[in-house]
């Protein structure tokens, strides 16, 4: 696939001076005190790469400098390219986002909705309606993550080892242990940030009869030239995979403000990675790895509407449904959330099918514009893709938690702020 051309910020109206103050903060608020090993960004606008740095370390204790094509652990923001590929089929007529996901699991035909108990002994109720593949999409499935630390549903999760995207199990058997467990709440009732876009992963392959990883390898990946992305990474590219680093010292997912310290703890040593072989879980929740050029050519697509270089992976109606708030009722992610832990709470910020929304930035109390879809990674990565400014910007570093820092909000701001010609 054609790169973009770089340009100056000015050819696409941005201002260079601001987009240099981000680069700036980044060193000084983050790389220098010691919170981030390194960073690139990304920001594309109007058919141009208007900003592109990185900086720090990809790797601190070898001190291997971020570069232009350095592997990060994508985590979360494979969950766009799942739904992607799954609407792919959808526009096929092969499958309909408001099935019953039990027409493609039978075995789940039966889950019941906690009430009391743990694992394996828990009371439940039958939902108030069947899962629907659209409770998929948008995470109102009643399923969850082990991590939440909310309830004895996700505790059970944990005991199972349910959905950890470096795990020994298939998923096959994924399915079948979720056979076995309660939802949180019948579906549709409320939105929790799960393993609904693994379960998606699993549908694209049983509907397509193509293995899930083939599914994205043949269908979006080789033909949009994503050369770099992958569920590991081969012994070739090794040498550019980063580290990657917690900033919690246990590595846990359990961050608390008053404990936040400006120090790393390594968590994942790139020349020892699990990443380094191929898994047997293809997790489409949180399983690629990708550098920032492959992560563009996939918005470059969406932002097309569905196409780039005369590769259609969506057309624009499908794209427009994706991209358009699914919670119910309207309502927003606070309005509806359970999660201990999500990519997104802000108000004034609903979910579509695989992306959150912002559908008010005034409630967001961060600049931007209305129809911005986005989303992020556990190690921090993130995007977001303004298709009222033609604009994409794509954040990678590699540090758990995501919420240690508000980095995301402080680059929407800045980066929103170098806009100089606006389209609104």
């Amino acid at each position: 696939m054609l790169a973009p051309t770089p340009a100056s910020p000015e050819s696409a109206g941005m201002s260079s001076t601001a987009l240099a103050r981000v680069d700036r903060h980044l060193k000084e608020r983050y790389i220098d005190a010691g919170r981030y090993p390194g960073a690139q960004l990304t920001v594309y606008r109007r058919g141009k790469i208007v900003h592109s740095s990185v900086q720090g370390y990809a790797d601190l204790e070898r001190k291997v400098p971020v570069t232009d094509d350095t592997i990060f652990r994508i985590y979360s923001m494979t969950k766009p390219i799942t739904s992607v590929a799954f609407m792919m089929l959808v526009e096929e007529g092969r499958v309909a986002i408001d099935e019953p996901v039990h027409k493609y699991i039978p075995e789940w035909k039966n889950l019941g909705v906690f009430v009391a108990g743990s694992n394996p002994g828990y009371l439940t109720k039958p939902p108030e309606r069947p899962m629907q593949i659209v409770d998929l999409l948008r995470h109102t499935s009643g399923l969850t993550y082990g991590f939440q630390q909310r309830s004895n549903v996700d505790a059970g999760y944990r005991e199972r080892k349910l959905g950890e995207v470096v795990t020994s199990g298939t998923l096959d058997s994924m399915i079948a242990d979720l056979s076995k467990m309660p939802l949180e709440f019948s579906p549709g009732e409320a939105w929790n940030y799960s393993l609904s876009t693994d379960v998606i992963g699993y549908l694209v392959g049983k509907i397509s009869g193509v293995p899930f990883e083939q599914f994205l390898k043949e269908r979006i990946f080789k033909p949009l030239g994503m050369n770099d992305t992958d569920f590991h990474v081969p012994a070739d590219k090794a040498h550019r995979f980063a580290a990657c680093y917690s900033a919690d010292p246990p590595g846990e997912l359990k961050f608390h403000a008053a404990e936040r310290k400006a120090m790393l703890t390594l968590q994942d040593d790139p020349k020892k990675s699990p990443y380094l072989t191929p898994p047997t879980f293809f997790s489409g929740g949180g399983g690629l790895c990708s550098t920032s050029a492959d992560y563009l050519t996939f918005c470059r697509a969406l932002l097309n509407r569905g196409e780039l270089g005369g590769i259609r992976l969506l057309g624009p109606k499908t794209l427009a449904l994706m991209t358009t708030n699914h919670l119910p009722g309207g309502r927003d992610l606070p309005a509806l959330s359970r999660s201990m832990f999500s990519e997104a709470t802000n108000n004034g910020i609903g979910f579509g099918l695989g992306f959150a929304v912002t559908m008010d930035p005034a409630q967001t109390l961060v600049a931007g514009s209305p129809g911005e879809y986005f989303w992020g990674g556990a190690a921090a990565t993130a995007f977001w893709i303004d298709p009222a400014e033609e604009l994409v910007t794509i954040f990678m570093t590699q540090v758990m938690p995501s919420t240690a820092y508000p980095i995301r909000r402080e680059l929407r701001t800045m980066i929103n702020a170098a806009i100089t010609d606006s389209n609104l």
